[in-house]
C-alpha cells in the first residue's frame, strides 16, 4: 500500500521534477545516486522551510529591537517626568513645612500674649471686686454715721428746748450742750472724710472700668487674630495630614494601627507638641485651648506619619532608567508574587524603606536574594541580583544600596524581582509605589 502511494506520488511529481541521477566517480569505479521526484520535493520543502524560518526569526528580532528602543525612550521620558514631579512635590512640601513652622511660631507668640492678657484681666477683676467691696463698706458706714448724726441733732434740739425752759440749770446744761455740739462736729468731720473716701473710690472704680473696657477690646482683637492664626494652622495641618493618611489607606494599611504602633515606640512627650494647659479655676477649658490642642494633636499625627513613611517601603528599588517587564498577578499559569524591573546588568538596587536585613544569600529560584524586615510586619524581597552588598543582621535606611541587578536563579534575563509581603502574604508592590507618588 505504501509503495503504491509512493509510485503514484512519483508519477504526479515527475512532470515537474523528473528523475535525476547524481554520479560519484572515483579512481577505480563510478557510482550514481538516483534522485526520485519525491526525494527532490522533500529536499526543496526542507530548504524552503529553513529559508522561511530564517526570514521570520530575523523579522521578530528586528521588531523586538525596535520595540525595545521605543520602550527604553518611553521609560526615560517617564523617569524624567517622575523625577520632575518628585522635585516639585519636595519643594512644595518644604514650603508647606516652613509655612507650618512659621504659623506655629506666630501661634505660640499669640498664646503667650493671651496668657498675659488673661493674667491682667484677672488682676483687674480682683481689683474691681475689692473696690466694690470697699464702696459697700463705706456706704454702710456712711448710712450709720448719718443716723448717728441725725440722732445727735435731735438730742441737741431736745437739750436746747430744755435750756430755754429752765434758766436755773443753765450752767450745767451749757456743759452738756457743748459736749453734744463737739460730738456733732466730730461726726460731721468723719462724715466729710467718708464722703471724700467714697468719691475717691468711685473715681478709682470708674478708671478701673475704663481700663477693663480697653482690655476687653484688645482681647477681642486678639481673639480675631488668633482665629486667623488657627485657620492658617488648621489649613496647613490638613494639607500635610490628608495626603499622608490617604497614602497609607491606598497601600492597604490601617492608619489607626500605624499611629498606635509608632506611638508605642515613640511615647516620649515634650517640646512644641506638649498639650497646652492653663489654670481654669475648676472650669472647663476655653475654646481656644481646645482648638489649639486639636491642632497640636494633628501635627503630632503628621510627625508620626512621617516616621512611619520612612519605615514602610514606599520608595522605588531602582533609581536609574528601567522598564516594567512583569507585574503582580497570574503569569503562565502560576502566581507571580512581585513586580519585575528590567535594566542593564549591574544597575544599583536600593532598599525601599528603613529596616533590618534578615536574609542575604542564595535561595532556590530567587538566586541571590536579600530580604529586609520593616516595621508593621512588612518584608521586602530583592531577587536575581548579580552581587549582594549587605549582610544578615545589618540595619539599612531607605535609599541604601543593597546589591546589583543580575540574572541569577530562575530568570530569563537581567532584571530585579521585587516583592512586598505584609504579615507573610504577598501584596502588589505597586500599591505602595503609587500610594506615595503624590506625597514624596
Amino acid at each position: 500500500m505504501r509503495a503504491r502511494l509512493l509510485n503514484r506520488l512519483n508519477t504526479v511529481l515527475e512532470k515537474r521534477l523528473p528523475e535525476r541521477r547524481l554520479f560519484l566517480r572515483s579512481d577505480n569505479e563510478t557510482r550514481f545516486l538516483r534522485l526520485k521526484p519525491t526525494t527532490q520535493a522533500f529536499a526543496l520543502l526542507g530548504c524552503a522551510s529553513v529559508v522561511g524560518w530564517t526570514i521570520v526569526a530575523s523579522s521578530i528580532l528586528f521588531m523586538q529591537s525596535i520595540s525595545s528602543g521605543s520602550l527604553r525612550d518611553q521609560a526615560e521620558r517617564e523617569q524624567f517626568l517622575y523625577e520632575a514631579r518628585l522635585n516639585t512635590l519636595s519643594a512644595e512640601r518644604d514650603y508647606r513645612t516652613e509655612e507650618a513652622i512659621s504659623a506655629q511660631q506666630r501661634f505660640s507668640k499669640a498664646l503667650d500674649e493671651i496668657s498675659e492678657m488673661q493674667s491682667e484681666l484677672l488682676r483687674l477683676e480682683d481689683r474691681r471686686y475689692e473696690l466694690e467691696t470697699g464702696i459697700e463698706v463705706i456706704q454702710a458706714t456712711l448710712r450709720k454715721t448719718i443716723k448717728e448724726r441725725d440722732a445727735a441733732r435731735a438730742e441737741a434740739a431736745e437739750y436746747a428746748l430744755k435750756l430755754e425752759g429752765s434758766e436755773e440749770n443753765t450752767i450745767a446744761d451749757a456743759g452738756s450742750v457743748d459736749d453734744v455740739l463737739n460730738t456733732v462736729d466730730f461726726l460731721t468731720a468723719a462724715l466729710a472724710g467718708a464722703a471724700d473716701e467714697r468719691d475717691r473710690i468711685a473715681q478709682d472704680a470708674s478708671s478701673a472700668f475704663a481700663t477693663i473696657a480697653d482690655l476687653e477690646f484688645e482681647a477681642k482683637l486678639m481673639r480675631q487674630r488668633n482665629d486667623r492664626i488657627f485657620s492658617q494652622l488648621e489649613e496647613a495641618v490638613s494639607v500635610s495630614l490628608s495626603p499622608m493618611d490617604q497614602m497609607f489607606r491606598n497601600a492597604g494599611l490601617s492608619p489607626d494601627s500605624i499611629l498606635k504602633q509608632v506611638r508605642a515606640g515613640y511615647n516620649g512627650q515634650g517640646g512644641p507638641l506638649t498639650p497646652l494647659s492653663f489654670s481654669t479655676k475648676g472650669e472647663r477649658p476655653d475654646a481656644d485651648s481646645l482648638r489649639a490642642n486639636a491642632i497640636l494633636r494633628s501635627m503630632d499625627n503628621v510627625n508620626i506619619y512621617r516616621i512611619a513613611a520612612e519605615k514602610a517601603p514606599f520608595a522605588l528599588p531602582v533609581k536609574s532608567a528601567f522598564r516594567f517587564t512583569s507585574g503582580f498577578g497570574p503569569r503562565w499559569g502560576r502566581m507571580h508574587n512581585g513586580t519585575d524591573f528590567a535594566a542593564s546588568h549591574g544597575t544599583p538596587i536600593h532598599t525601599t524603606g528603613d529596616g533590618v536585613v534578615i536574609h542575604a544569600g542564595w535561595q532556590s529560584g530567587y538566586g541571590n536574594l536579600v530580604k529586609v524586615q520593616h516595621e508593621f510586619g512588612i518584608v521586602t524581597f530583592y531577587a536575581h541580583m548579580s552581587k549582594i552588598r549587605v549582610k544578615k543582621g545589618q540595619r539599612v535606611s531607605r535609599g541604601d544600596r543593597i546589591g546589583d541587578m543580575g540574572n541569577t536563579g530562575r530568570s530569563t534575563g537581567t532584571h530585579l524581582h521585587y516583592e512586598v509581603r505584609v504579615g507573610g502574604k504577598p501584596v502588589n508592590p505597586m500599591k505602595f509605589i503609587k500610594a506615595a507618588r503624590d506625597v514624596f
